[in-house]
């Protein structure tokens, strides 16, 4: 009888697992979508921008007192889920408390220290549920979050909350045992603060306890395990994208605009002809107008949007009113990057259903952009919504001829007279001749 509960969880870990590894490699599927491009270069850079933006949160701690409360429910995510494999080993090998008897007095800091983090996140996760719903802060009421982004974040916050409180109450009920000199239960002496609930609760009898404990025991995993598998569906997936985006930040001078290769050649060519090819190919299409278009780089920094919306509370353009918001930018990117993976699940490849990524952004939110960069400066994980809308403006500029007036005259005035100005080079200085 008491192998049942380990065949019950070694199937339901294995069925965890197994949904998750699935949804992981078609969100990494999707990624790959992308454009090929080459972000492996200086790689000791890379793991510093890891770990002082991934791990140490850098960009959070322009904000001290958020920045210590984000870290906590993020120190809470990493270090408590350690104790995760102790109660993954107990699960499959029916054992109890497995690592106590090996560590000592060292097992015993450590769930105190764990204990202490548990407090902490449920603390924080009130705190920043009030953020939210009470005090409600301007970035978090955006009509950018209407509908399911803004539920997703209470139910990560309330979430965080029941598997703190049952990993608490695990471990008071435990001690309680402990106490009663139940079997199977190691004494090992009083947690911080489950060892203060613990005394009132030694009234209970054995067996209600041991209920008591069990039910917390497999709540805790369970919700460990749901938890995982609610990730790929929750923009709460950059807790683990955090880390790559972070690694494959783009290292350019800040702000640096990349050139298109075959109009800078073009230009090159005009003005030197001897050094065109003979055989050069046109290029088949100018910016991006759906995900296949984008680079791996941008559809990675789309899933690992924390919807934050540090980057739209930083942006010159929707503090003034104008239609656009750099979160919603990635939040789209990321649905359309969705659709086109159901449809690729679906069919066995993309068959095109009519849309592209101008279904999802409009011309308006493209046009108000000043590529000021502020988005990407905000960005707690190096995310560049700039990119993205750079390569939809070109698209539309230099696909569809699709420019406001006054741009398409600029650009008639830099191919005829190499300057944004209705004049030509000679008449341009012609202005110093009246200073002498």
């Amino acid at each position: 009888m008491h192998i049942i509960p380990q065949i019950l969880f070694i199937a339901f870990a294995a069925a965890a697992t197994w949904l998750f590894t699935k949804n992981i490699l078609a969100i990494r599927r999707n990624i790959f979508l992308g454009k090929a491009e080459d972000l492996s270069d200086n790689p000791s850079k890379r793991w510093r921008n890891l770990i002082l933006l991934a791990f140490g949160q850098k960009k959070m701690f322009r904000n001290p007192m958020v920045a210590v409360m984000h870290f906590v429910i993020y120190a809470g995510f990493i270090i408590i889920n350690v104790e995760v494999l102790e109660i993954v080993l107990d699960g499959m090998l029916g054992t109890h408390r497995l690592f106590f008897p090996y560590l000592g007095s060292l097992y015993t800091f450590l769930i105190n220290f764990f204990e202490i983090l548990a407090v902490g996140v449920i603390a924080v996760c009130v705190i920043f549920l009030a953020r939210r719903n009470i005090i409600k802060l301007k970035r978090f009421i955006s009509k950018d979050l209407n509908g399911w982004p803004r539920s997703d974040a209470n139910y990560i916050l309330f979430t965080e909350i029941v598997l703190m409180s049952l990993f608490l109450f695990m471990n008071s009920t435990d001690r309680a045992l402990q106490l009663q000199g139940a079997e199977h239960y190691h004494d090992t002496g009083n947690f911080i603060f489950s060892g203060i609930i613990a005394p009132s609760l030694t009234g209970l009898s054995q067996a209600t306890l041991i209920t008591i404990e069990r039910s917390c025991w497999w709540l805790h995993i369970i919700g460990i395990f749901a938890f995982l598998n609610y990730l790929p569906y929750s923009k709460h997936l950059h807790i683990l994208l955090a880390f790559p985006n972070a690694y494959y930040a783009r290292l350019d001078v800040v702000g640096e605009m990349h050139n298109m290769e075959s109009v800078q050649n073009e230009v090159k060519y005009m003005m030197q002809p001897e050094l065109a090819p003979t055989e050069q190919a046109a290029p088949m299409k100018f910016g991006a107008k759906d995900v296949f278009d984008l680079s791996w780089k941008n559809l990675l920094d789309a899933y690992s949007c924390t919807e934050c919306g540090r980057c739209s509370a930083a942006c010159p353009a929707n503090l003034t009113g104008k239609l656009l918001s750099p979160r919603k930018i990635m939040m789209d990117t990321r649905d359309r990057l969705e659709t086109v993976g159901k449809n690729i699940q679906a069919n066995g490849e993309f068959k095109d259903d009519g849309k592209n990524l101008f279904s999802h952004i409009t011309t308006e939110e493209l046009r108000a952009c000043t590529t000021c960069n502020a988005c990407v400066q905000e960005c707690p994980v190096s995310i560049s919504p700039l990119e993205i809308i750079l390569e939809l403006r070109r698209s539309l500029i230099m696909e569809d001829s699709n420019a406001p007036q006054e741009w398409n005259v600029m650009f008639g005035n830099i191919e005829n007279n190499f300057a944004p100005w209705k004049f030509s080079p000679d008449d341009r200085d012609k202005w110093v001749e009246e200073m002498v």
